[in-house]
């Protein structure tokens, strides 16, 4: 949801489920003095008012222990853009946002806009987007949790990191109610216990279950798949799919009387990792045609179809790019031949327009070359690695070029495991992963000019890269024009991006400071003087320019 109020102090607000990201902006004139933005929210429901907390201060007006979270009123954001990610789906909230001026410790709102918006459902009965927090190395966790991992708290702290990504996949399967519904499963990782067991209470009351897996020969994904499935009882209703480098799909298809209704896709393994440590989305689509492509590519799947044999029946089936005009949602399927699939993402992606993106396994030469423009488009990337295995030195060499640009935001996860207990004043041990490989940003999304009146995403289990559409089997679905799903994610991408951008900033201290720093790091104090901060928002073409301007809508 999409809310504006336009005045001396312009304040826009982009909801999502667990997200309402603010934007604001005023003349550059109007901005001589200011001090920062408070901001108070209101549930309107429990009628529960509170000003929002960051941990930036003055510094003669900080208080005594120097640690925590203290009120924007007193120590206000000195940003043009802001995000609350306390709220929960389906609420109303009113938002005041103050241009606080004068000195701090006697600070006043000079100017002052009261906004209303509602934060979206996670089911709109078109599309069910669930994400899960992705925050197990945060302070958020440590503190609720005492920084024990979860396998020693309990359902608690699983709850908790997997927020509404466990419910939606059972949902999901429990909208099977009897012997008129069929479930179609394909997936690459079987590694918990719980999606199983809802198949099989969904079996118990006369479901039908068809389950394609990986099975590759040899195989140590192989082996567990066929294990939790023999365990599950569900091995009889499954199929292996051996000829090929990765199945490497996680979706469902539900029928009724044979009819395809709806489908479960997106990034999410059958692991503890994915559902509880990495950022995954599931993505229900209840939608027949796009259900029914779904159910067709399943066919094909447990046909186990040889590569050169799949290759041709996707590319006859499904084409890529879709003939125009394009359909609301358009399904994907892989593997495939040539770059006809990766030659559209990248068109798309190269549109100019804005570009959001997500990469679990860093950023190729098709994307880098998208991203190495200095054209005054913003472009935001997200990524668990520089690059995998023998490209990720060169890929770091590139990105770290590339981030240079004043129009491009770039983040990297795993530069924050420098951020532990001792190195910050005032932070608490973290337990840092519960997975291998992949241990923080394992979505593959792409959001183009999210904030538009006609976005584009791209979800689903591809990587971005060649090798991952032309040897696995993959899919991905492309919705055009869809603002509630656009800002969705839009939400959880920028609440992750300041996560790991924050940690980012902590590993680049460190580093300077030789790696092995005595002194514990701490957050700069805010300015003091508007002039130390003010300008850099409206020099034409920097960054913070750019990004002021197209989080406001300007």
């Amino acid at each position: 949801m999409r809310e504006q109020v336009k005045g001396k102090l312009k304040v826009r607000a982009i909801s999502g489920t667990y997200v309402v990201f603010l934007a604001f902006d005023m003349v550059e004139s109007d901005a001589m003095g200011l001090m920062g933005f408070a901001i108070r929210r209101t549930d309107v429901l429990r009628q529960e008012t509170e000003f929002l907390r960051g941990i930036k201060t003055f510094e003669l007006t900080s208080p005594v222990d120097g640690v925590g979270e203290v009120r924007s009123l007193e120590h206000p954001f000195q940003a043009f853009q802001w995000a609350d990610y306390a709220v929960t789906p389906g609420k109303q909230y009113v938002y005041e946002v103050m241009a606080m001026y004068g000195k701090p410790g006697s600070l006043e709102a000079k100017y002052q806009v009261r906004i209303k918006i509602a934060t979206e459902e996670v089911d709109d009965g078109t599309h069910a987007i669930h994400f899960n927090r992705g925050a197990i190395a945060s302070q958020e966790y440590t503190r609720r949790f005492q920084g024990q991992p979860p396998s020693k708290v309990g359902e608690a702290a699983y709850s908790w990191l997997g927020r509404d990504l466990v419910p939606g996949l059972i949902q999901f399967i429990e909208r099977a109610k009897d012997s008129s519904f069929d479930l179609h499963v394909a997936i690459y990782e079987i590694g918990i216990k719980q999606p199983l067991e809802a198949l099989a209470a969904a079996k118990a009351r006369g479901v039908k279950v068809h389950i394609v897996y990986h099975a590759k020969e040899g195989d140590e994904q192989t082996t567990e798949n066929i294990d939790e499935l023999t365990a599950a009882g569900l091995i009889g209703d499954s199929v292996g799919r051996a000829h090929v480098n990765l199945m490497h799909n996680k979706f469902i298809v539900l029928s009724r009387k044979s009819k395809p209704i709806a489908v479960w896709t997106g990034s999410t393994n059958w692991s503890v990792n994915a559902f509880y440590g990495q950022l995954n989305v599931g993505h229900a689509v209840t939608d027949a045609k796009t259900a029914s492509a779904f159910l067709d590519y399943w066919n094909a799947l447990a046909s186990d179809l040889v590569d050169e044999d799949m290759r041709s029946w996707t590319s006859s089936q499904n084409l890529v790019p879709p003939s125009k005009p394009w359909k609301t949602i358009e399904p994907m399927f892989s593997p495939r031949s040539g770059k006809s699939m990766m030659g559209w993402w990248t068109e798309l992606a190269n549109g100019g327009r804005p570009l959001f993106m997500t990469f679990p396994f860093g950023m190729g030469k098709e994307f880098q070359a998208v991203y190495d423009q200095n054209d005054g488009v913003l472009r935001f990337a997200l990524l668990d690695k520089f690059g995998n295995g023998a490209n990720a030195a060169a890929a770091e060499v590139a990105l770290t070029m590339i981030r240079k640009l004043p129009n491009i935001g770039l983040s990297v996860a795993p530069r924050g495991k420098g951020t532990l207990v001792n190195q910050i004043d005032g932070w608490q041990r973290e337990v840092f992963a519960i997975g291998k490989n992949v241990n923080w940003v394992h979505t593959k999304f792409m959001l183009v000019d999210p904030l538009g009146p006609a976005p584009t995403t791209i979800t689903g289990s591809a990587n971005w890269s060649t090798n991952s559409v032309n040897a696995n089997d993959e899919n991905m679905v492309a919705i055009f024009g869809d603002t509630r799903v656009a800002d969705i994610y839009f939400g959880e991408f920028m609440r992750l991006f300041a996560h790991y951008r924050f940690r980012e900033s902590v590993a680049w201290h460190l580093e300077a400071q030789g790696g092995d720093s005595k002194e514990p790091w701490t957050p700069k104090n805010l300015f003091t003087d508007w002039r130390e901060w003010i300008p850099e928002h409206f020099r034409s073409g920097g960054e913070k320019d750019i990004k002021r301007r197209y989080f406001v809508g300007t």
